[in-house]
Formats: C-alpha cells, structure tokens, sequence
C-alpha cells in the first residue's frame, strides 16, 4: 500500500526543495497562428471539394481552429485547460457566426444605400415619377412612418404602463392571472393577425377606410405587450424598502408610485418603450392591410391611405427595376438608422433618469 503526503519534497540534507507552480502553456502567440492554418486549411480543403461558397470555407475553418485548439492545448497544458479552451474557442466561434450575417447585412445596406441617398432623396415623394424611372423619394413615407409610429405609442404605452403597475403593485387573483395569460398571449401573436384584427373590425364592420390611424392600432396590438413585460420586470426591481419607507410616512399607495416607484424605474422604462418603438417601426404586413401605400404625401393619419418606410421597400423592391431596387436599398438604410437612433436616445435618456449614488 502507497500512503502520500501534502508534505513538500526534500532534499538529502533535509532542505525543502522549492516546489514549481507554474504548468506547461501554449505561447500567447499561438491563437491567431492556429487560426490563420485553419483558415488555409479550410480554403484549401474548400477548393479540394469543390465548395464555392465561402460560408463553406469559413465553417470549415472554424471547425478545424476549435479541433486543433483542444488538440495542441491536451497535448501541451493537459486535458483540463483543453477543455477550457474548447469552451472558450465556441463561444468565440458562436460569437462571429452571430456578428458575422449581422456585419455583411449591415455593409450591404450601406454600400447600395448611399447609391441615391441625398437631400433630394429625403424630400421628395413618388408622386409624379414612375417607379421603373430614376427620382423620387420617401419624404412621403417618413411622414407616414412617423405619424403612425407616434399614435400607436400614444395609444400602447400609457395602457401598458397602467397594465404593468396594475400587475406589480396590485394585481392578486384570478384578474391577475388572467392579465398575465392574455399578455403572454399577444406576445406572440404575428403582426398579420393583428392586422386582419383591425381590418376586420374597423374597415369591414364599422364602415372606415384605410388610413394611418388604422395602422396605428394594429401597431398598438402589437407594441402593448412588450412594454407590459419590461415595464413590469422594471417595476419589480425597485427595492421593497423604498415603498415601504413612503407608507411609514404616511403616504397614500397611488403617490408613492407616483413619486417613488416610478422615478426610480423611468429609465428602464423608457428603455422599454424605446425598444417597442424599434420592434413595430419595421412592420410591414399591418400597413399593408391597413394603410395600402400611397405615392403622394399625406400628412392627416386618419383620412385615406399613407405611406410608411417599411411599406416602400416592399412595394419598391416589388416594383424589379434597378431604380426601384436602389430606392430601396436606400429606405432600408433609413429605417436602419431611425432604429438606430431610437435605441440611442433610449440609451440616453436611461442614463440621464438613472437614480443618482449618493457618496
């Protein structure tokens, strides 16, 4: 039987020999080498096989940078650092296949974007020019897009927003229950069916035509949700202790929300409602049922059709033309930056309302 000690190791003369701490590792060099061999590798054995693709090539590399990575790293460091390595190495590569498709989407809507984008561009409608020609523009449709934008968060966030202290601050019982299941519902509802929602109830039964506004309330259908959801979470990260602190004073339940609950949490709100705003600015099948598109401007949301961002570059792209092809190239980049901005001015506002830290 062999008994081992946690004592260190001595030597004849009864000194402790110093005991190394430090393990075998691979140089900090040898990342980016393994990657440009897999990324040789991977070419090479893409034109071996006949691949044209270079999603192809580039799949194949990073499977064999994640392959020799764990391999070199047993062999030099020992099998546990190859592991953390593999892991490592996987969230690298799940990293860049998401960022990837994102970066080459984002490049392409730029380069083709700027082809036509300019002043004349954003002030100007379709009215008087055919869609096959070169001209126009989509001032048309950034008029649309901002009025039924707007009206659908009048309409979406205040009911929300009372939706969601209703369900933190008082909701118990099955009233309760039932608003959480409905919300959890309409979450994921597509937008067609709000759509045909509001199509059928305000333009088959009630008698009204197509307009801004109509599309505005399917927006609004479909923007409730998720400020219910991510104003409600907000809400419920406001320490107990501050509520609490308010009813000791004396003060009623509705101003300490008012004045406690709500101050505290503005600025994840308003991050919320600025991310619905973002979710429904791209729709595009409610305004396709609820608003038809219009190629002149028209500035009154509930009177005949409109136009909204989203729409034109269904409608332009529909259209097969290599103007009409470059128009909507250039209304996507738009909508990319309005989005864009939008997440911005979220941003900021989130940390301008933010609670101050007391020293």
């Amino acid at each position: 039987m062999s008994i081992t000690t946690d004592r260190p190791a001595v030597s004849n003369g009864g000194t402790p020999l110093p005991v190394s701490l430090k393990h075998a590792r691979l140089p900090r060099w040898s990342p980016p080498v393994i990657a440009l061999a897999a990324a040789g590798a991977g070419v090479g054995i893409g034109l071996g096989a006949g691949l044209d693709s270079t999603v192809q090539w580039g799949l194949i590399a990073a499977a064999l940078f994640v392959l020799g990575t764990f391999v070199l790293a047993a062999a030099v460091e020992g099998t546990r650092q190859a592991k953390d390595r593999l892991a490592t190495s996987l969230v690298w590569m799940a990293f860049l296949i998401a960022v990837v498709p994102l970066a080459s989407l984002l490049w392409e809507t730029v380069s083709r974007g700027t082809a036509v984008l300019d002043g004349y561009f954003l002030s100007h409608s379709m009215g008087t020019t055919p869609d096959a020609l070169p001209g126009g523009g989509i001032y048309h449709a950034i008029i649309g897009t901002l009025e039924q934008v707007g009206l659908a968060t009048l309409i979406a966030a205040p009911i929300g927003l009372l939706t969601a202290i209703y369900l933190v601050e008082y909701g118990r019982g099955r009233l309760a229950r039932a608003v959480t299941f409905f919300v959890d519902v309409m979450t994921g509802i597509p937008s067609i069916v709000a759509g045909l929602f509001i199509l059928s109830v305000w333009i088959l039964i009630l008698g009204f035509g197509p307009s801004g506004f109509a599309g505005s309330m399917a927006l609004a259908i479909l923007m409730m949700p998720v400020v219910v959801r991510s104003t409600e979470e907000m809400l419920k990260l406001v320490p107990n202790e501050l509520r609490e602190a308010s009813l000791a004073l004396g003060v009623p339940k509705w101003r300490t929300i008012l004045k406690v609950v709500l101050p505290t949490s503005i600025g994840g709100i308003t991050t919320g409602v600025m991310l619905s705003i973002a979710r429904i600015t791209g729709e595009t099948a409610p305004v396709l049922l609820l608003v038809w598109g219009a190629k002149t401007i028209n500035n009154n949301p509930f009177e005949d059709a409109q136009q909204s961002l989203p729409l034109y570059v269904f409608q332009q792209w529909q259209q097969g033309s290599e103007a009409s092809y470059d128009r909507a190239w250039a209304a996507a980049l738009v909508l990319i930056a309005f989005v864009m901005i939008l997440n911005l001015v979220a941003r900021g506002i989130a940390r301008w309302k933010a609670p101050k830290s007391g020293r």
